[in-house]
């Protein structure tokens, strides 16, 4: 399939109750309402197409920009190119599960999520703790410097309720993420998620929501899923 037939086929799936919730949660003008799901038959004939996934990240299209990040081909990818595509993903839908997902599938995904951590820029920070997460759920324990994932869980305890708003929110979903998938850091984890407590996000034009990791992790102990991982990252 080449680019006017992906486009095509994702105005062809379109729903308005899908893109009233994405316009709702932060995408704008273009965007067709393309669910997930079904996205996948089209994926599986395309399978990683690197020069196409850079043709529909490049329209600004939402959809066409989470499709491409379904297709690309994350070991081609340099730091130069994951920059480019954070560049352009305007909210949080598109940093944390199109950029950071694909991130997480690349050699170098560490080394480029700890400088969008210190960037201090709201989107960056949150796609860099999102890559951690999807990394800890899904690599080997063995992938990871203990002591680096310790520092992290101290910086989280200490800056969480200050940090901008959707980094918050990622920030807590790593300290649940060592909790659950991280086992040699599992009591730690629980210890600082105990200690950090609620963490408000406000979110635009909506009522802020709470979020708990404490909770969330002892959920996860309660049905013995700790040291879950998951198969896949990407869908």
């Amino acid at each position: 399939m080449d680019f006017e037939a992906v486009m095509q086929e994702l105005e062809a799936l379109s729903k308005p109750r899908m893109k009233k919730i994405y316009l709702s949660n932060g995408a704008h003008e273009p965007l067709f309402g393309v669910t997930t799901g079904e996205m996948k038959p089209m994926s599986k004939k395309i399978k990683k197409n690197q020069p196409l996934a850079e043709e529909l990240y490049a329209t600004g299209n939402y959809d066409a920009m989470y499709f491409a990040g379904i297709i690309a081909d994350p070991k081609v990818m340099t730091e130069s190119d994951f920059d480019r595509w954070m560049d352009a993903a305007y909210f949080y839908m598109l940093s944390d599960f199109v950029v950071a997902v694909t991130l997480s599938e690349s050699d170098i995904a560490q080394e480029v999520a700890d400088k969008w951590i210190a960037s201090g820029q709201e989107l960056r920070m949150s796609a860099g703790w999102s890559c951690y997460c999807w990394l800890l759920g899904n690599r080997p324990d063995t992938e990871f410097s203990k002591s680096k994932i310790l520092n992290m869980l101290d910086t989280v305890k200490k800056t969480i309720h200050d940090s901008p708003e959707r980094a918050k929110a990622s920030m807590n979903n790593f300290v649940s993420t060592v909790g659950i998938s991280f086992s040699p850091l599992n009591e730690q984890a629980m210890d600082a998620a105990k200690e950090i407590g609620t963490v408000e996000v406000k979110r635009d034009n909506k009522k802020s929501s709470t979020l708990n990791a404490y909770v969330s992790i002892q959920k996860q102990v309660d049905k013995g899923r700790i040291g879950f991982k998951r198969k896949y990252v990407r869908c």
